[in-house]
């Protein structure tokens, strides 16, 4: 971890070595630490700290408010380099995924969840940044594809261990956050030094920067974090609190999730290079407008699980997705502004998260359906901020409204 090496030197190291199997191990690590936390988080919150829909709303607000403030990044970046920072905060990811049965009142379990969240989202930022500069722009939406494959299959072993050993063996929720965290920390542990230290191409920006010419990213990224909450917070509590799901039958809904994530998800890639930004968007938001106003319906209409399992399922594809606006962005985006813009987009996206999952959750308590019709409505706005993505994106066509503006892009 001590040598530092160029992307282009770094070509010739052995496969074991090269920054793409960094990015892989990377994504093997992080889905086992923070999918196991929700696999058994709802049921925990519930069996063992009696929370009701607006705690789990408070319980999320505080989640996402390190996400807020991920621009801070860049502050970090002054003096830790990326790639250290990412392994650092997955470590504490961790680490504090590993604890979390240990404070098992409220306060005890808002403090641990902000101490994983700082790992997770700073983590995230940092990968989306590595990502979009260690992969060239013919490759990145096949390889990001893969990424989110190979996440899905780490997640698909810890959620079949949880289902197949639960019930049979009694587990324990301590237990099983102490593996799946500690798991994650061995692999954090030997990519700090199993790997040198890759030099970015373009030296990144340790600043924070705004740029006109972003805005529709900019507004991409604020509406994906409110579709995102309500996804995360609302849906498997709904399993949980409707439908009465245990740990081993909520599992073995995200299983399911995992096998058709883990199948599809390359031919996510392939299906952004072959129809664009462009498309992949305007396919995913309608998909979620239907989704989410059918949530409404089990809701104002009764109907029952085998939909709602079905609509679950639909919803998660439906994230994979979202690599297309990654792309979108590499493509419009000046080289050195990936770190900052990352750090700023992450924050961007979780404005909502802040104040969202605890005004929906007293929502909650009154009308279930009503969450989900702000949701499709939030998912409509989407879809027409998509329809402003070109056809062929880059620098100077960042929008289809880009050709109507006279003024110089700055």
């Amino acid at each position: 971890m001590l040598n530092k090496m160029t992307l282009d030197k770094a070509a010739h190291l052995p496969v074991w070595r090269r920054p793409v199997t960094l990015l892989f191990l990377m994504a093997l690590a992080m889905p086992i630490a923070f999918n196991v936390w929700s696999a058994l988080i709802n049921n925990f919150v519930v069996e063992v700290a009696q929370f009701d829909g607006a705690d789990i709303g408070l319980l999320h607000t505080i989640r996402e408010i390190p996400g807020f403030f991920a621009v801070g990044v860049i502050a970090i970046l002054l003096f830790m380099r990326e790639q250290v920072l990412g392994l650092v905060s997955l470590l504490l990811l961790g680490v504090a995924t590993s604890m979390t049965a240990r404070f098992p009142s409220l306060a005890g379990i808002l403090t641990i969840t902000m101490l994983s969240s700082i790992g997770f989202h700073y983590y995230e930022t940092v990968n989306q940044s590595l990502q979009l500069q260690w992969l060239d722009q013919k490759r990145a939406p096949k390889i990001l594809g893969w990424l989110l494959a190979a996440g899905s299959a780490a997640t698909l072993v810890a959620y079949g261990l949880i289902v197949a050993t639960w019930e049979r063996f009694d587990l324990s929720y301590n237990f099983v956050y102490m593996l799946g965290g500690g798991i994650t920390v061995l692999i954090a542990l030997y990519c700090l030094f199993a790997f040198p230290q890759f030099e970015e191409r373009t030296p990144q920006l340790r600043r924070m920067i705004l740029k006109r010419r972003y805005w529709l990213y900019y507004s991409m990224q604020f509406m994906a974090g409110a579709r995102r909450q309500i996804f995360v917070v609302f849906a498997g509590f709904m399993m949980v609190e409707r439908f009465g799901f245990d740990v081993h039958e909520l599992t073995a809904l995200f299983l399911i999730n995992l096998t058709v994530n883990m199948t599809l998800a390359p031919l996510f890639g392939m299906a952004v290079s072959r129809f664009g930004e462009r498309r992949t968007l305007i396919f995913e938001y309608a998909g979620l407008v239907a989704v989410f106003l059918a949530y409404g319906g089990i809701y104002y209409f009764g109907w029952g699980v085998v939909l709602a399992c079905i609509l679950y399922v639909v919803d998660h594809l439906l994230f994979s997705l979202a690599l297309a606006l990654k792309t979108y962005f590499q493509k419009i985006a000046d080289p050195e502004d990936i770190a900052p813009t990352a750090a700023v987009a992450f924050t961007i996206n979780h404005i909502s998260a802040v104040f969202l999952p605890v005004l929906l959750g007293l929502l909650w308590l009154v009308s279930p359906a009503a969450v989900f019709a702000f949701a499709a409505v939030m998912a409509a706005i989407s879809l027409t901020l998509a329809t402003l993505v070109p056809r062929h994106p880059r620098k100077g066509n960042e929008t289809r409204l880009a050709h109507f503006r006279s003024a110089p892009i700055k």
